[in-house]
């Protein structure tokens, strides 16, 4: 979990295997404040019905074209939800998040929130 504003981690989590990003959170049982926007990748779908102020992208029906109204909701979504996308990327930097981790599966938690607590204080120093 990414704040948009200030690119600051707040929340880590991560599953044994491969596991969907939606599937942690739901797992997770994260108490959110109600008022709390957040926006997700299509791959979130029903996320609406967990948390009120959500959205996703549109996604085009079958055998049709979304309208250009549903295209520009979609842009303006990615346009915010990029800023996520790169603090992913930064992360990913570190090898042990982009690849098989092949360490002691105890220690991932604390080396995942270990990264995220370097990238949060480099982007305190800046």
């Amino acid at each position: 979990m990414i704040d948009g504003r200030t690119r600051l981690v707040i929340c880590t989590a991560h599953g044994r295997g491969p596991t969907h990003d939606f599937a942690l959170y739901k797992h997770s049982k994260l108490a959110l404040n109600p008022d709390l926007e957040l926006i997700a990748d299509s791959g979130y779908q029903g996320l609406s019905k967990l948390h009120g102020k959500s959205q996703t992208p549109t996604k085009k029906p079958s055998n049709g074209q979304l309208t250009k109204a549903a295209k520009q909701v979609n842009r303006a979504l990615s346009r915010r939800r990029i800023v996520v996308e790169n603090v992913i990327r930064s992360l990913k930097i570190f090898r042990i998040l982009a690849e098989r981790y092949r360490n002691r599966r105890k220690r991932f938690s604390l080396r995942f929130n270990l990264i995220a607590g370097f990238y949060n204080y480099e982007l305190n120093i800046k």
